[in-house]
C-alpha cells in the first residue's frame, strides 16, 4: 500500500512537469525570453574569451571615441572599451541578480513552508514579521545599508536575498497550506513521520512550480534593483561595475551626443528585466492546472 501510493505521488508530479513544459514550450514569449537570456549568458560570460579588452586600467588616448572598427561600441571617458565593459558589466548584474534570487527564494520558501505547516500562533508570528518587512520598500532597506557598507558584488548578494525574500514566503506558505491536508501528508504524519520529512520530502517537492515562478520574478527584480542602486552610485565600486553603473557614468556623457554610453546598458537591463519576466509569466501559465482542460 505504502509503495502504490509513493509511486502515485511520485508520478502524477512527473507527467505533471512533462505537460507543463510542452505547454511553456508552446508559449512563443517565454521561449524568447528564455533565448534572450541564454543569449545574454553567453554574451557576457563568453563573450570576453572572444572580445578580450582592459577594463582595469585606463587609456587616456582612447577617450570618448565614437563607435568604430576599433572599438565597435566605443570608448567612456576614462577609454574602456564600452563593449567589453557592457560584457564586464552584465557579468556582475546578472551573477548578483542569480545569486540573490536565489538566496531570497530559498529563504522564502524555507520561511513560507514552516509558517505554513506549523499554522496556529507560529505561523501568525512569522507572519507579522512579514508582513512588517513588506510594509518597508526594500529599494530603501538597501539604498540605507548600501551607504553605509558600500557593498561588493558578494555584500550586494547577500543583502538583496535577506531583503527580498517576502513575497515568496508569502506564495509558498499559501501553497503549503493546501498541501499540508493532502492525504500523502497525513498518511505520513499517522505513521511517525517528522515535521522536517513531511516539509523536505512532500511540501516541497509539490511546490516547485511556486517556487520556479516565484525565483524568475526575484531575479528579474533583484536585476532592477541592482542598477537602482549602482545608478545612484551606491553599488560596486570601480574599477567594477554593472551596467546601472555604466549608466550613471554615461547620463552626462549622453547630453553631450555620446549616446553609446547610456543606450547599451539601458538596453541590456530593458531586454534582461522583460525576458525574466516572460519566462514567469511563461511558467506560471504552464503550471496553471485551470489552464489545462
Amino acid at each position: 500500500m505504502s509503495a502504490v501510493l509513493h509511486t502515485t505521488v511520485v508520478a502524477e508530479p512527473v507527467a505533471g512537469y512533462r505537460l507543463s513544459l510542452r505547454r511553456f514550450a508552446r508559449n512563443r514569449l517565454a521561449v524568447a525570453g528564455l533565448a534572450v537570456v541564454v543569449l545574454f549568458l553567453l554574451f557576457c560570460f563568453v563573450g570576453p574569451l572572444l572580445y578580450s579588452t582592459d577594463q582595469t586600467h585606463t587609456d587616456l588616448t582612447q577617450v570618448n571615441l565614437a563607435p568604430g572598427a576599433a572599438h565597435l561600441l566605443g570608448t567612456d571617458a576614462v577609454g574602456h572599451d564600452e563593449l567589453g565593459r557592457l560584457m564586464y558589466g552584465g557579468k556582475i548584474s546578472l551573477l548578483v541578480g542569480l545569486a540573490s534570487g536565489l538566496l531570497a527564494t530559498v529563504i522564502g520558501t524555507l520561511w513560507g513552508a514552516v509558517a505554513g505547516y506549523a499554522g496556529g500562533w507560529v505561523d501568525a508570528v512569522m507572519m507579522r514579521v512579514v508582513d512588517a518587512g513588506i510594509a518597508i520598500p526594500a529599494l530603501f532597506i538597501l539604498l540605507v545599508v548600501s551607504a553605509i557598507t558600500s557593498p561588493g558584488a558578494l555584500g550586494l548578494i547577500v543583502i538583496l536575498g535577506l531583503v527580498s525574500w517576502l513575497v515568496p514566503s508569502r506564495l509558498v506558505r499559501a501553497e503549503t497550506l493546501t498541501l499540508k491536508n493532502r492525504d500523502y501528508v497525513l498518511t505520513l504524519r499517522a505513521t511517525g513521520g517528522t515535521h522536517g520529512r513531511a516539509i523536505l520530502r512532500h511540501i516541497l517537492p509539490n511546490s516547485v512550480s511556486t517556487i520556479v515562478v516565484a525565483a524568475t520574478f526575484q531575479v528579474a527584480d533583484a536585476i532592477l534593483l541592482v542598477a537602482y542602486v549602482s545608478y545612484l552610485g551606491l553599488g560596486v565600486q570601480p574599477p567594477s561595475t554593472d551596467w546601472g553603473g555604466m549608466l550613471s557614468a554615461g547620463l552626462t556623457a549622453a547630453y553631450s551626443g555620446r549616446w553609446w554610453l547610456i543606450v547599451p546598458p539601458g538596453l541590456a537591463i530593458i531586454l534582461v528585466v522583460c525576458a525574466f519576466n516572460a519566462i514567469g509569466d511563461g511558467l506560471r501559465d504552464a503550471f496553471d492546472v485551470r489552464g489545462r482542460a
